[in-house]
């Protein structure tokens, strides 16, 4: 009897210890915040960093990876410049590029998020005026 006590105590102190939840990058989106980019000049286009889960922005990602393309048109091939540049606050993140036509632009971009291990992909849709 006594042996089963022992046991129902560790089984039950096991059941309380709970493993930490972690998100998954795949809980996270980008999303465009501010006015459309035009061609021929350097523009600064916002971006949004969102948790899904909660809906609440994510503010100190740090975007390492960016790429925009004319895929949404068709033409995958067609890049333009962009970069990562400072933001207005701490959950704003502005991508400089340069469009050299006007069109629908995917601008996809790589992001390490604290406490997170897998790194955030995501691609938002854009379009550029003449």
């Amino acid at each position: 009897m006594f042996k089963n006590r022992i046991l129902a105590a560790i089984v039950a102190a096991m059941a309380a210890v709970t493993a930490p939840v972690w998100a998954a990058a795949s809980d996270y989106r980008f999303e465009l915040d501010g006015p459309p980019a035009t061609a021929g000049k350097a523009t600064g286009i916002t971006v949004r960093l969102i948790h899904v889960p909660d809906g609440k922005r994510v503010p100190g990602a740090v975007i390492f990876q960016t790429r925009f393309d004319m895929g949404p048109d068709g033409m995958g091939t067609m890049t333009a410049p962009a970069k990562a540049v400072p933001g207005p606050d701490a959950d704003a993140y502005v991508i400089e590029v340069e469009p050299s036509m006007a069109g629908k632009w995917g601008l996809t971009l790589a992001a390490k998020v604290q406490g997170e291990t897998d790194t955030v992909r995501g691609t938002v849709a854009v379009t550029v005026s003449k």
